[in-house]
């Protein structure tokens, strides 16, 4: 992790929701995320440091009330198991800044991985697909 910062640093630079969701680990009320229902190509990176995770095309709508993608990109990810609040779930965190940014779960059948990367809009940022050149 290159992006290491102490929490005073973080405050700074992201909004209070922002560093709750990716510094405490928190978690953004469902259905209320601003890019729950984006549609738009391009690309999904981290609020906080701007590494670049999900590719729109992964993107699907699996009714939870957070954007749900089925594959991150290689290597910007880490999984590691969580036991709190008495559940058994697998967090998801930015590679680059170790940043919170939500659950991932294999219910998803209908995607091609079976996965549910369970993300908080408030740890993304959506940088859409600039069209190609003529």
């Amino acid at each position: 992790m290159t992006d290491q910062l102490n929490d005073d640093d973080w405050r700074k630079k992201l909004t209070p929701e922002q560093f709750h969701v990716l510094r405490e680990k928190g978690t953004e009320a469902p259905f209320t995320g601003k890019l729950l229902y984006n549609d738009q190509t391009g690309s999904y990176t981290c609020a906080a440091c701007g590494n670049v995770l999900f590719d729109s095309n992964t993107k699907f709508e699996a009714h939870c009330g957070w954007p749900s993608f089925y594959d991150a990109l290689p290597g910007t990810v880490q999984l590691t198991p969580d036991n709190s609040h008495g559940m058994t779930r697998t967090e998801v965190t930015c590679t680059k800044c170790g940043g919170h940014l939500g659950h991932v779960f294999p219910d998803a059948p209908d995607q091609p991985t079976g996965m549910r990367f369970c993300i908080n809009s408030a740890a993304l940022q959506f940088l859409p697909k600039r069209p190609a050149k003529a």
